[in-house]
């Protein structure tokens, strides 16, 4: 059974009866994260809409902020993502939200310290900044270097990027292809110390293995 879509503020979005229901019962930023942290982590390469992770019961890191940004959007806010782009390691993509102004963020992650985000950040700056010290890779190297601006996923609508059953690979595309801004010069970049072996293990805390 598909949900009809409604007037303005009131869709479906093409969604299941029972997708819907579930994600509107996520009312804030911190709910819908708890129910992406219960997501069992996914290695598969895949690019799941939110309406088969939904089904499936789990998800990678994009996959996790597509259904956060579904979960945003069916509870009044933009469908928004940002993308953080690394060197020598995987991006890591954010559903992010605004309250008073200020900006926070969702997303799915093996690592303890890539994942919520208060709405405390004046800018998307501040936000990308604030995962420095905890993007790192198991060689210990600091690996985040730029973040690209804010990509409202409504702009994918016509090809159903919240209930298509083929992968949404051209979310994934579009993410790479979209300006970055640096965060880290790369005089700075090359003189990086490694991460300390406490921090990097208390990173790790939770961190679902292959």
């Amino acid at each position: 059974m598909k949900v009809k879509n409604q007037l303005s503020g009131d869709e479906g979005f093409g969604l299941s009866a029972k997708s819907l229901r579930t994600l509107r019962a996520l009312k804030t930023p911190m709910q819908i994260q708890k129910f992406v942290d219960a997501l069992p982590y996914s290695y598969a390469d895949t690019a799941r809409s939110p309406e088969r992770a939904l089904r499936e019961r789990k998800g990678h890191c994009l996959e996790g902020a597509l259904l956060a940004a579904a979960a945003l959007r069916v509870n009044g806010h933009p469908p928004l993502v940002m993308d953080l782009e690394a060197v020598n390691d995987d991006d890591h993509v954010l559903a992010l939200y605004r309250e008073n102004g200020l900006w926070g963020s969702i997303a799915k992650s093996n690592f303890a310290g890539l994942r919520f985000r208060s709405p405390v950040y004046r800018t998307l700056r501040e936000l990308a900044l604030s995962y420095f010290e905890n993007y790192y890779n198991l060689r210990g190297e600091r690996t985040l270097r730029k973040f690209s601006r804010p990509v409202n996923l409504a702009r994918f609508d016509k090809q159903q990027w919240m209930t298509a059953e083929e992968d949404v690979w051209f979310v994934a595309e579009h993410l790479i292809d979209v300006k970055h801004t640096e965060l880290v010069p790369e005089k700075i970049a090359r003189k990086l110390p490694r991460l300390d072996q406490r921090s990097f293990q208390a990173g790790m805390y939770g961190r679902m293995k292959h």
